[in-house]
């Protein structure tokens, strides 16, 4: 009895051997991978740009980065910035799942839509003309426009003309005048005579003449001279014209139909390039947008078209006095935090949006950027 016993219990546990491992391996391979852990650091794709991404000693701040500072210490969620040369590189970087998102002035587009998840608008924005030099605004100083015309080079160019024209027909008619009797030049001595002379030459030009030579040569002069003087000052006019209208159309760019044909500034892979090659642009990409700042300042560039809000940013700092911008914003887009598509961390980012719209710290964040100081 005793040795059936023990030879039961060896069978058993020979088959617990040869079962065990089967059932093992049969479990784990109908048990899900395991989720990572939470908690882990994820990347988020940014790329400088002031204001959204500002950098500064390593360290990012900016709209964009402030806002998803809130968001992400709402969710819990532990993260690593790393900065994309441009918007291109950004969404590679989320499209090949290096990055979990991107966040700095990512324009909704519908080619993107169909490619990537983005968040609801965290910005509302639109393109925006740059062009070089301070342009005048409405209301400025007249009196300092006047003084800035009258003494300009094409007006002191014109003074020039007007004296050598007076000069010349003085001499004549005070060489004929000088010694008829009743003439307009009282002497036949050179000093003073000649300033009578000067001060009918200077009338006629004017088509103001007070009076008429004598000598029958020297009224045929005046003649002529009366009018040279009409065709003298309609020129003067038509030019001073000329330049004003030239000095108030800002080099001729007033908006995005003005782009054809010129030299503009944009960054690689963004929708302004898409956008000045339709009005005909020629579209010179840069990798950063300090680059297209750099080409305008040194006129090679007529124009640099970009988002709004950065232009805003930099005409308002580091361009200040260089730069002007010109138009209204045109083709509106909205900013939005870019996800891999379908992620299931654009829902949580989107309740938290709400959420701050209503507790009021999105428009906390707005104010310290774009709020007017």
């Amino acid at each position: 009895m005793t040795r059936f016993l023990i030879s039961r219990l060896l069978a058993c546990l020979l088959l617990a051997a040869v079962c065990l491992p089967v059932l093992n391996f049969t479990s784990q391979a109908q048990t899900p991978a395991a989720a990572p852990p939470a908690g882990g650091d994820i990347i988020a794709a940014t790329r400088v740009l002031p204001p959204m991404v500002i950098r500064q000693n390593d360290q990012f701040t900016g709209f964009s980065i402030d806002l998803w500072n809130e968001i992400a210490s709402r969710l819990n969620l532990k993260f690593t910035y790393e900065a994309a040369p441009d918007v291109r590189a950004q969404l590679e970087a989320v499209r090949s799942g290096k990055a979990a998102l991107g966040i700095a002035a990512i324009s909704i587009t519908s080619a993107r839509e169909a490619e990537f998840d983005f968040s609801q608008p965290i910005l509302n924005a639109g393109l925006q003309i740059m062009v070089s030099g301070k342009t005048k605004e409405a209301g400025g100083n007249p009196l300092g426009d006047l003084l800035s015309l009258l003494f300009s080079w094409t007006s002191l160019a014109w003074l020039g003309i007007a004296v050598l024209l007076v000069i010349v027909p003085a001499h004549v008619v005070w060489f004929l005048e000088r010694r008829h009797a009743g003439g307009i030049i009282p002497t036949d001595k050179y000093i003073p005579g000649i300033f009578y002379a000067l001060y009918w030459a200077a009338g006629t030009l004017a088509t103001q003449a007070e009076s008429a030579p004598k000598q029958w040569l020297a009224r045929i002069l005046t003649i002529l001279w009366m009018f040279t003087g009409l065709v003298f000052v309609a020129l003067y006019t038509a030019q001073l014209a000329a330049t004003l209208t030239v000095q108030q159309i800002s080099g001729g760019i007033n908006g995005p139909g003005d782009l054809a044909g010129k030299k503009v500034g944009v960054t690689r892979g963004s929708t302004a390039a898409t956008v000045v090659r339709e009005y005909q642009g020629n579209a010179v990409e840069v990798s950063q947008i300090t680059e297209a700042y750099a080409l305008l300042e040194r006129r090679e560039v007529d124009a640099v078209v970009f988002d709004s809000p950065v232009l805003l940013y930099y005409a308002a700092n580091d361009g200040k006095g260089k730069v002007s911008l010109v138009g209204s914003t045109f083709r509106k887009e909205d900013y939005g935090i870019v996800f891999p598509k379908g992620s299931p961390r654009r829902n949580q980012v989107n309740v938290a949006l709400l959420k701050m719209r209503e507790d009021g710290a999105y428009q906390r964040i707005y104010d310290k950027w774009f709020a007017a100081k």
